[in-house]
């Protein structure tokens, strides 16, 4: 069974890289809810077009676009 190392590191099971498809290198996102910690691989372009449909407003500038997205 896999141990926290005083540097908080672990070491992921070769088995479950190999099921989760995770290999030497890759990147990865971490969640913590409900104390439980869940590692997920990044895909790359996972994301890829997710927001196409968003279209901006070039009457805005970068600073009051900031601003209007805190109100």
């Amino acid at each position: 069974m896999p141990i926290v190392s005083s540097k908080r590191q672990i070491t992921l099971p070769v088995e479950q890289c190999n099921e989760a498809g995770i290999r030497p290198g890759d990147e990865y996102r971490c969640f913590v809810a409900n104390g439980h910690i869940t590692i997920v691989r990044k895909m790359p372009e996972a994301a890829k077009g997710c927001l196409s449909h968003v279209t901006g407003d070039s009457t805005l500038s970068d600073e009051e676009s900031r601003q209007s997205a805190l109100i």
